[in-house]
């Protein structure tokens, strides 16, 4: 299936353009914080008490976050903070703004999002924070970053499966800043779009509480159920990723940030990794032609945590057995780590002169440019600040010595700060109390913090108006009922049905069902792929043109990539956005109303007192379907057999018996091209699929302005007895019959 490697790219190295790159260390806790500057982090990422992306971390409490943000800015260097997780309504409205304003005020630099509701409350409450598009936002190409561009986002974390020529490509289009991860653990699936945690136990990727199926042993059977692997094989645990080899690539992609995963790691963790690449990057931004890795600093990575070694992740190739950890073997090592804490320079001038007040002047110097911009804000490249205490005396008896003077300046303790020079000027026969010394010195420093973080600060935010909840309306008429269907077979016996309103179809299907001329009886909408990477084929998208203007209604659109390329042909308008571009609160329903689309589809993961509060009057419901519970770049097939590139499937068995399909995607685009520059990948079903029949009143109630039933792997007959059954159900009112199926989110709720 697809690609075994990336064809190499070469980047031209302009000396003169060499930039400072950031790196990006990870704090699951204060400690871990601590350690992160002290191994030479310019910035550090961390979950506060709500809605980050690892809620099984330790995360920061408020007054945490809060001493964490000022002590970054005391040392020059930039706390941002994950709110990458969806929200449901009341969430937003009744926590989001409390939780964020003592954070903004105090000078927090961006905010991680994921959620596109979250991102158009920020930008409207919080108008001068700092975004940057997580990459739970799959963000797979240009297009899609351009429209984020356009939304008020600074940064995109990419999506960890990009290739460096599609860096370096997002790069050239966009001004946007580029984060990408160079070490830590990789995920089987594209981030953001993965289920399996959800569905099958209630724990929620997004949400932060994944429970790592992924990482366990099932028995593979291929399409034919011959057995496939070994017994206790781990065929979705991927190795975790070290990028120490290939920096430099990455730095000349375009990366301007260099980001370590791992804020559910231990703060030794996190300094040890730290460490490391700031020795390196240092070194190339020092004399890139001198860029050696040594075999020690490899092996220095590994001790200290393998899961079945490492990999350079999706830089350079596309998928393979290489990049897997079958066994699923975690060692961690015990290299010994000393922690150490950042402490900045300064430079003090002591005055004491009898009858005249104790005057400690203390001088920061940064490192930079004069008056350097650090986001928003200005920074002086010199901070100079002066306390002055009480009144120096004569001594009557044993004057101070100077030694004694400096003992007690010394003193700096768990202060930010460390003495590089210090000139004490006093009189030969003076006499200052210790106390008052000791109280000069704290007065002098907690000045110079204050003026080191002052231009930080932020006044408060008028209060923000919230998206209100509408009223529900009874539906004026039943809701239309529309299939998406993978062949040309579910679609033809389908066709037909009276009750159909319309299909979701790919291209190869499109095509035929265009020229026979179905449009003219059904709305016909193009369904595009889960992933899109790489450039759109020209015949798809002047197809797509020509469809348009013979009756096609629109698009099935899944990803922002995708969503971005139809935006620029200013087909927004015939764009239905699917359930993986996720609407969980009316703020993401908002957003793409906005966008002047045709409809959005409803979560998968709210259930249905959730999905009440939610504004579903231009939303689609899907009713019937095996739910994908993973897309991923990796391929189960070729990674235990061998790519055979007719999108074939294989069969993952887990130890409850059940079976889940993974299918491969060989022609994400359907248009017969299975090349070698094809960015393919697997979709991971359900074992059982979603049927809410006996729902039925409930789901009407709900006000949705249409249902969807999708068919994936079903055989011609079998779509058809289950459309009917469902059309009886929801149309003719009947009763319905005792079919299994797994009412997926409906009752219970993701956690």
């Amino acid at each position: 299936m697809g690609i075994a490697s990336v064809v190499p790219f070469c980047f031209e190295v302009d000396m003169d353009k060499i930039r400072k790159t950031e790196l990006l260390a990870p704090a699951g806790s204060y400690e871990a914080f601590e350690a992160a500057l002290g191994a030479g982090a310019d910035a550090v990422y961390a979950g506060g008490p709500a809605f980050g992306a690892r809620a099984y971390a330790k995360n920061f409490t408020e007054e945490e976050l809060l001493r964490a943000i000022r002590t970054a800015h005391i040392h020059g260097k930039k706390l941002y903070l994950t709110v990458n997780t969806l929200l449901k309504n009341r969430e937003i409205t009744k926590k989001l703004y409390e939780s964020l304003l003592p954070f903004y005020l105090e000078g927090l630099d961006a905010v991680l999002v994921q959620d596109l509701g979250v991102l158009r409350f920020i930008r409207r409450a919080f108008p001068d924070l700092p975004v940057h598009a997580s990459t739970q936002m799959a963000v797979t190409g240009p297009k899609g970053m351009r429209f984020l561009e356009e939304q008020g986002v600074t940064r995109v974390v990419a999506a960890r499966e990009l290739s460096l020529e599609e860096i370096d490509r997002m790069h050239r289009e966009s001004p946007l800043e580029i984060e990408t991860f160079i070490h830590g653990a990789l995920c089987y699936s594209v981030s953001g779009q993965c289920l399996m945690s959800s569905i099958l136990g209630g724990r929620s990727g997004n949400r932060g509480r994944c429970a790592q199926p992924c990482r366990l042993p099932y028995q593979i059977l291929d399409d034919k159920r011959r057995p496939a692997g070994g017994k206790d094989l781990c065929p979705l645990s991927l190795k975790d990723i070290c990028t120490l080899d290939i920096l430099p690539e990455i730095i000349r992609a375009g990366v301007v940030s260099l980001k370590i995963e791992g804020r559910m790691k231990q703060p030794e963790y996190t300094a040890h990794v730290t460490g490391i690449y700031r020795k390196y990057l240092d070194i190339y931004e020092k004399d890139p032609e001198k860029y050696r890795v040594s075999e020690e600093d490899r092996k220095a990575l590994l001790d200290i945590f393998s899961r079945g070694g490492s990999c350079q992740g999706y830089y350079k190739q596309h998928n393979g057995p290489d990049m897997m950890a079958f066994t699923n073997e975690k060692k961690t090592g015990s290299v010994s780590v000393e922690l150490r804490k950042s402490k900045e320079k300064i430079n003090g001038n002591l005055i004491l002169f009898p009858e005249s007040p104790a005057i400690l002047e203390l001088t920061c110097s940064r490192t930079g440019e004069p008056e350097e911009k650090s986001g928003l804000h200005t920074l002086k490249d010199t901070v100079h600040v002066t306390a002055s205490l009480g009144e120096v005396q004569y001594a009557r008896e044993h004057p101070m010595e100077e030694t004694r003077v400096r003992s007690q300046m010394n003193k700096l303790g768990d202060t930010e700060f460390i003495w590089d020079e210090l000139d004490i000027q006093m009189g030969d026969s003076i006499f200052v109390p210790a106390g008052v010394l000791n109280e000069l010195r704290r007065s002098a420093v907690s000045l110079l913090e204050e003026e080191l973080v002052q231009p930080f600060h932020r006044e408060e935010p008028s209060l923000p108006v919230y998206e209100k909840e509408e009223r529900r309306k009874a539906p004026e008429s039943p809701p239309k009922l529309y299939a998406s269907c993978e062949t040309a077979e579910q679609a033809e016996i389908l066709m037909d049905d009276g009750n159909l309103a319309g299909l979701y179809l790919p291209f190869d299907v499109m095509s035929i069902f265009m020229d026979k001329g179905v449009q003219n009886n059904i709305e016909l909408y193009l369904s595009m792929p889960y992933v899109s990477r790489g450039a759109v084929p020209g015949e798809f998208l002047s197809a797509a043109e020509k469809w348009l203007s013979m009756g096609m209604r629109g698009f099935l659109v899944r990803n922002l990539e995708d969503y971005g390329i139809l935006k620029e042909k200013g087909w927004q308008r015939y764009c239905v956005v699917d359930a993986s571009l996720y609407t969980w609160n009316n703020e993401a329903v908002a957003f793409w109303r906005e966008q002047n689309i045709l409809r959005t589809t409803m979560p998968l993961e709210l259930n249905e007192k959730e999905l009440r509060h939610r504004n579903n009057s231009g939303s689609e419901m899907l009713i019937y379907g095996y739910l994908p519970l993973m897309e991923s770049a990796q391929c189960v097939r070729k990674n235990l057999l061998r790519c055979d590139r007719k999108g074939s499937f294989m069969v993952l068995k887990d130890r409850y018996g059940k079976e889940f399909v993974s299918a491969c995607v060989c022609d994400p685009r359907k248009t017969g091209n299975t090349g070698e520059k094809v960015y393919c990948y697997n979709i991971l079903y359900n074992s059982i699929p979603l049927g809410l029949l006996k729902e039925c009143r409930q789901i009407k109630e709900l006000g949705a302005s249409s249902l969807r039933l999708s068919f994936t792997t079903e055989s011609p007959g079998e779509t058809e007895k289950i459309f009917r059954e469902f059309a009886d159900v929801y149309v003719s009112g009947m009763q319905p019959g005792n079919r299994e199926y797994t009412k997926g989110h409906f009752k219970r709720g993701a956690e």
